[in-house]
């Protein structure tokens, strides 16, 4: 197999997405003077939120490059995302297509596609030609120790060699894979669906370890991504919890209760730990889905104070503050050395924020209509914006956009991949 060979299935795709635009352009254009064509299938509420006051940019976001990778996500539940790492752009979408881009042109350096063909006759190879086959079902993608490995809804991880995209290993594991995987000591540490995580060797895909942990009989979609840190392997747990296990044996070092469920309905009590867990120095900060941000002490696991925030998203953490991204996307600055309130920002309130990306003294986000939002960081202040989707929820931006030197690097449910300067 050639690993170079570009798939000429990113021609057609597209092409077939270039022309969706220009009958979109023409509609609007014929219709002009009225509601666009997504708001007819929208209610008022909808219409409301979607419909954002415009802003006088204080500084000037600009696309540097960009670059579409199959059909992205589609319309599934994912946080998958690029991963910037040996000074390369890996990204991947779902249906099997994964490809190593350049920093500053998004050139491609290696691509590979890991969607499922049938290996029945040569016949069948000559197919792929034209055929997609079944997807591969990616979920996540993450680069260390040399390599790029690659996890799937099915429970399949794959070593990659990061300069020419090589498979050197492959594994499976019993459960659905929808969190980045996390590294450190040798060790590759996943979450999976099933309430189980795993410590595999990072060299050779050997399964070290496996530790379990109950799952409640309703709960979210996603799981928080674990993270791998002085020798040990914390998680959320959709039981509210936050977990650590010793890193080399998996054996559990402590376990703390974040938030405790209440309600009479199996939906009220929902209190998943969607979110990984934050390390900043002997401090770890965790957010349930219910309503309770905490930091916790990473020797002991003593929760050193509480605050009233609820979030599936990331926490992002810089100095002294932290940066939360509630349930109706109301963006919130705290102290991280006692959980006061700094400031607030609701004007971006139920677009479906990402977790911000901090660059500097701003914040990015990206939301559910395809739109990038520069907040200053000091005060909460909306100081830019970029419209990348057009308006269209084919092309939101789902998952936190990526720092990449000076760049912004983020992408669309369709997989259009952009990198973004703002100055």
């Amino acid at each position: 197999m050639n690993l170079n060979t570009r798939n000429i299935s990113q021609h057609s795709t597209l092409c077939g997405r270039m022309f969706k635009r220009v009958v979109l352009t023409a509609a609007i254009i014929g219709l002009s003077g009225c509601a666009t064509m997504t708001d007819w299938f929208a209610d008022e509420e909808e219409i409301k939120i979607r419909r954002i006051a415009p802003i006088e940019n204080q500084i000037t976001p600009k696309e540097v490059w960009s670059y579409t990778i199959g059909d992205g996500v589609d319309k599934y539940f994912s946080r998958l995302k690029p991963v910037f790492a040996n000074d390369t752009v890996y990204a991947a979408e779902r249906h099997g297509e994964v490809v190593a881009l350049t920093p500053d042109s998004g050139k491609v350096v290696w691509e590979r596609n890991f969607a499922i063909f049938p290996n029945e006759s040569f016949w069948d190879d000559i197919a792929r030609l034209w055929r997609s086959g079944a997807s591969a079902k990616i979920s996540a993608i993450a680069a260390g120790y040399d390599m790029v490995f690659v996890a799937t809804e099915d429970g399949i991880i794959r070593a990659l060699n990061h300069e020419s995209g090589e498979t050197l290993w492959e594994t499976t594991v019993p459960g659905e894979i929808l969190a980045t995987p996390a590294m450190d000591e040798g060790i590759l540490v996943l979450n999976t669906g099933a309430g189980v995580l795993f410590g595999l060797d990072a060299k050779t895909g050997e399964q070290l370890w496996r530790s379990e942990t109950d799952v409640p009989p309703l709960s979210l979609r996603g799981i928080s991504a674990p993270v791998a840190t002085n020798g040990g392997a914390l998680v959320g747990t959709p039981t509210g919890k936050l977990q650590v296990n010793i890193l080399t044996s998996g054996i559990p070092a402590w376990e703390t209760a974040i938030t405790a469920p209440a309600g009479a309905t199996e939906l009220e009590r929902i209190i998943d730990v969607d979110s990984a867990p934050v390390v900043y120095g002997n401090t770890v900060y965790i957010v349930s889905y219910d309503g309770t941000l905490a930091a916790v002490e990473l020797r002991s696991g003593r929760i050193m104070w509480k605050r009233e925030y609820g979030s599936y998203r990331d926490l992002a953490v810089s100095g002294n503050r932290i940066y939360v991204v509630d349930t109706r996307s109301i963006v919130y600055a705290l102290d991280r050395r006692n959980g006061v309130e700094i400031w607030s920002q609701s004007g971006l309130k139920e677009r479906n924020l990402t977790t911000p990306l901090i660059m500097g003294e701003q914040l990015v986000l990206g939301d559910r209509w395809g739109l990038m939002h520069w907040l200053n960081a000091e005060d909460g202040k909306l100081i830019a914006r970029y419209d990348l989707g057009g308006d269209d929820e084919d092309e939101a931006i789902y998952a936190t956009p990526v720092k990449v030197n000076d760049l912004v690097v983020t992408i669309t449910r369709d997989g259009e991949i952009a990198a973004l300067s703002a100055q």
